[in-house]
């Protein structure tokens, strides 16, 4: 079994987590030291949000956001994903967040 996935990235244990990728494990501590410094509260990881219900034996559609948390300066929750190849079904989940929910997802 390989250690990088079909875009080459690594996966990486810290903190007692592990992510999909090197840059995703770096953002998860600076926002760590955001959420000390007390910019940020309710940090989470990968939160699954359901874009489609399940219908006539078909899965649901989810999406699963790398990083959601309160940001305490403008008082909105932010949706957060890491991304290093913006694929077509990345595309297609972002504008379901939107429609379904009225998230804008930030990309990092």
């Amino acid at each position: 079994m390989s250690k990088y996935n079909k875009y080459h990235a690594q996966k990486v244990e810290f903190d007692g987590k592990r992510f999909d990728s090197r840059r995703e494990a770096r953002r998860y501590a600076e926002l760590r030291l955001l959420e000390r410094a007390g910019e940020i509260t309710g940090l989470r990881t990968q939160v699954p949000f359901e874009l489609i219900p399940a219908q006539d034996g078909e899965r649901p559609c989810r999406y699963v956001a790398d990083f959601v948390y309160s940001d305490l300066r403008t008082g909105e929750i932010v949706v957060e994903d890491v991304k290093g190849v913006r694929t077509r079904e990345y595309v297609i989940k972002r504008k379901l967040m939107l429609w379904r929910y009225g998230v804008r997802l930030t990309e990092i």
